[in-house]
């Protein structure tokens, strides 16, 4: 089986194949231009592949409700051209195969569960955190959509008190995505995070805020593993911070074995699947459509 799989992002697109055991058989990246252009790109790609069905993990927001006339299409983001596109439709106009489409961390989550740190279990959520933040919900066997989709990277947040930024969120300043993705420590210290050193004051507030995120998801959600993902986390002196704050954070209320000390290690973890998460989800959105499409 030949599974065709598009991780959209803002800044780039990854086009790949896979087959039914999650393995990625060819890839391809490139940039994110204007949805014309950058569209022809991803179906040049699957031509003449043969593929059986392509699952979409996309950037969003997207609609994911099947009633809705505009399902499909990525709806307000800021990315030039790309609000209110008709994204889905497009790829169905060149390729008369099943389609899956979700947002990319949804994506990401599933694909976990399928292949990575959390296979086997019934619930997970992923977090991306890099130019933007985001989480996708797998809970009790399926992926959560709800009134939109999660848009965890805008929940709202107790500031450190040594922190003086206003955040960097064109919506809402100081959320999630405000004090702690990428632009945002580069934005408040005037440099990339990728060349600050582990002792800098600014991972500090970084575990702060995202150990925040992951007590406000375990309270929420209860979720089986936590799963952080993304280009900031490849500061991997970032976990034991986040680990540490989520379980002073914590308090001792939650009583499970996953959050105790030492266990937390296996419990918020980086991705199985490495790079490869949002792709992989792809690949399992496609074959999920293959099988919907088959049983009918």
């Amino acid at each position: 089986m030949r599974i065709g799989a598009i991780e959209a992002g803002g800044t780039k697109f990854v086009c790949g194949i896979g087959d039914e055991r999650g393995t990625v058989l060819e890839r391809i990246s490139f940039p994110t231009g204007a949805p014309g252009e950058t569209i022809e790109r991803a179906a040049a790609f699957f031509r003449g592949k043969a593929v059986d069905a392509i699952g979409i993990a996309s950037f969003g927001p997207v609609d994911l409700d099947p009633r809705s006339a505009t399902y499909g299409y990525v709806t307000t983001t800021p990315k030039p051209g790309w609000a209110n596109f008709d994204f889905l439709g497009a790829m169905k106009r060149e390729f008369d195969v099943p389609f899956g489409w979700d947002t990319d961390v949804n994506a990401a989550a599933l694909g976990e569960a399928s292949w990575g740190a959390a296979k086997g279990l019934d619930s997970c959520v992923y977090y991306t955190i890099g130019t933007g933040i985001g989480a996708g919900v797998f809970a009790e066997g399926k992926l959560v959509h709800g009134l939109v989709h999660p848009e965890a990277g805008h929940m709202i947040l107790r500031r450190h008190p040594d922190d003086r930024f206003a955040g960097n969120c064109p919506y809402h300043g100081d959320c999630l995505e405000g004090l702690a993705a990428g632009p945002a420590i580069e934005k408040r210290w005037g440099i990339k995070g990728a060349e600050l050193p582990p002792d800098h004051p600014a991972w500090t507030l970084e575990a702060h805020y995202i150990a925040q995120a992951v007590v406000n998801t375990i309270f929420l959600l209860s979720p089986k593993r936590i799963i952080l993902g993304g280009g900031v986390m490849k500061q991997e002196h970032l976990f034991p911070l986040i680990r540490g704050e989520v379980r002073r954070m914590l308090a001792g209320y939650v009583r499970s074995a996953a959050v105790e000390e030492g266990a937390v290690d296996d419990y918020i973890v980086p991705p199985g699947l490495g790079d490869n998460a949002g792709l992989c989800g792809a690949i399992a959105l496609g074959l999920d459509a293959w099988r919907r499409a088959s049983a009918q």
